[in-house]
């Protein structure tokens, strides 16, 4: 509902203005009435009318004064300037202060109308851009902050491979060609532990600089984990013929000059694993920043190591168990029990093959599965927050005992979930998309509704019913098109906002692309049956 401001020194104009205004239009109403230009300046400060008929020539403070007045108050207020004088110069001072619509007196019912729908119009059509500008914008919002509390956290753990750099464009509004995986870890810089709040206001510090750190990439924060953060850096299309190694070294450069501006009672290294040109080739980042990091602490003078390659160094055993790690994870994120026996022993053999290893460093090893462990379940929604107790006296053979019976628990909770879940789960899913199809669904509500990660339902969905979330929304969607479509009563566009999406040329192109016709092609098909 529009609301609307009467200004006339005539009472006579005032009330015919109402009149034919409040009787006329469904969607304006007139809110009050002003005999002068004071006058309205106060009730247009009260009530803030989207629309002010304005007489130009009144006694005291005139329409044009008025207008100038109340834009300086409220840019938004559109002005209809009505007057009895039809000369140039009367006009080319109301257009100066941006106002469009200009009626004389005595005006016909029609012209009154049509110059309040003129602005109505207007008024929609900029509301309804704003709306949508809005809305991308909690989209980005919404999509980096997804990235940043899951999208990484399952990159490290190699649970997410369907996403491709054109689905993270669509989410960031740009166009991606490359990431690659930069770990960031604060070291103490005495002998003391670095505390829980150093650690925090680290991390929000990281946050904080992001955006002026990068130019050409999008900078995506991981969780905090310890004393170490995995900074995702997606490569626009821009900086293709930029050098990965030298855009790497200018972003850290500036990371340590922000950084020695504070005063954090620590050390930052930066361990970085190379470029990759797709999605799911990400992991592999990780895992070479990882090695990076390793060495890097090994060698304290340096700040930070680029592209550390998996078998490339005197690392290359470590490498190995990297390797096995990873399909470790991904039979427990199957619950293949038979898997995980085969691929433990495969993960022990490889730290007894490296006998320079140490019971204290083979420790560490499991500890960090553990966390990876802890991370995937988290992100399949399975709660289950149990892990080994490893005393520091026991050796390395104890140690694989632990983690292997600490393995099958948790591939035993996986199956549980798996059996007992995540069918239910999926037809909560399913239902929920098909009741509220025509709103703003994503897999972030649906997830939400159903109370599990977004990335493991997206999986699911793949996995059960070998298509994505998008891609079975869209069926359904489509599915109620053509069906609306039979019904010739209905305009297209009506179909459009009826099914779910806000732009008709984006549902014509999404309808061809499922259907092989257009909405206009696939009617008048039907009306040939």
């Amino acid at each position: 509902m529009l609301n609307i401001l009467i200004v006339d020194d005539e009472v006579i104009e005032r009330k015919a203005l109402t009149k034919i205004i409040n009787g006329s239009l469904k969607d304006v109403t007139v809110i009050g009435e002003a005999p002068n230009g004071r006058k309205a300046i106060e009730m247009a400060n009260e009530h803030r009318p989207d629309i002010i008929f304005m007489d130009i020539k009144m006694p005291g403070v005139d329409g044009v004064q008025a207008v100038k007045e109340i834009r300086k108050m409220d840019p938004g207020i559109r002005f209809i300037m009505v007057s009895a004088f039809n000369t140039f110069e009367y006009a080319k001072e109301v257009m100066q202060q941006g106002v469009k619509e200009y009626i004389l007196k005595p005006s016909s019912k029609q012209d009154i109308l049509e110059a309040v729908e003129r602005v109505s119009s207007e008024i929609l059509e900029e509301r309804k851009q704003k709306e949508e500008q809005q809305s991308l914008r909690d989209n980005l919002e919404r999509a980096v902050s997804i990235a940043q509390k899951e999208w990484v956290s399952s990159l490290l753990v190699n649970s997410v491979q369907d996403i491709t750099f054109d689905e993270w464009g669509q989410l960031l509004g740009v166009e991606i060609t490359s990431g690659y995986i930069m770990l960031l870890s604060l070291q103490p810089t005495g002998h003391a532990e670095l505390s829980a709040s150093d650690k925090q206001n680290w991390y929000q510090w990281l946050k904080e600089i992001q955006k002026v750190v990068v130019i050409n990439e999008e900078m995506i924060i991981g969780p905090l984990t310890d004393s170490q953060v995995p900074v995702l850096f997606l490569c626009k299309k821009t900086a293709e013929k930029t050098n990965f190694k030298a855009s790497a070294q200018a972003i850290i450069e500036k990371l340590y000059s922000l950084f020695q501006k504070e005063s954090f009672p620590a050390v930052l290294r930066i361990g970085v694993g190379l470029l990759y040109n797709q999605a799911h080739e990400l992991n592999q980042s990780y895992h070479e920043a990882v090695l990076a990091l390793k060495q890097l602490l090994k060698t304290p003078n340096r700040k930070y190591i680029i592209g550390v390659k998996q078998g490339a160094s005197p690392e290359s055993v470590e490498s190995g168990v990297l390797e096995v790690e990873k399909k470790l994870l991904e039979a427990v994120r199957q619950g293949d029990v038979n898997q995980v026996l085969y691929i433990f022993d495969t993960f022990v053999a490889k730290h007894a093959d490296n006998k320079n290893v140490k019971t204290e460093l083979v420790k560490k090893s499991f500890e960090e599965l553990f966390i990876l462990i802890s991370r995937m379940l988290h992100d399949l929604g399975i709660d289950y927050e149990r892990t080994p107790a490893i005393d520091e006296a026991e050796d390395s053979r104890v140690i694989f005992e632990k983690g292997k019976a600490h393995l099958l628990a948790v591939v035993h909770q996986v199956q549980v979930w798996r059996n007992n879940h995540a069918k239910g789960m999926l037809h909560k899913a399913k239902e929920y998309i098909e009741q509220h199809y025509a709103n703003s669904i994503t897999l972030e509500s649906v997830a939400e509704f159903v109370e599990l990660s977004p990335y493991y339902l997206s999986k699911l969905f793949k996995d059960r019913f070998g298509m994505t979330f998008i891609d079975y929304l869209t069926e359904i969607r489509i599915q109620h098109a053509k069906t609306a479509i039979v019904d010739h009563g209905k305009s297209l566009k009506e179909i459009c906002y009826s099914v779910g999406y806000k732009d008709p040329n984006y549902f014509s192109r999404v309808f061809k692309k499922q259907t092989g016709l257009s909405p206009s092609e696939f009617r008048k098909a039907t009306v040939s049956l």
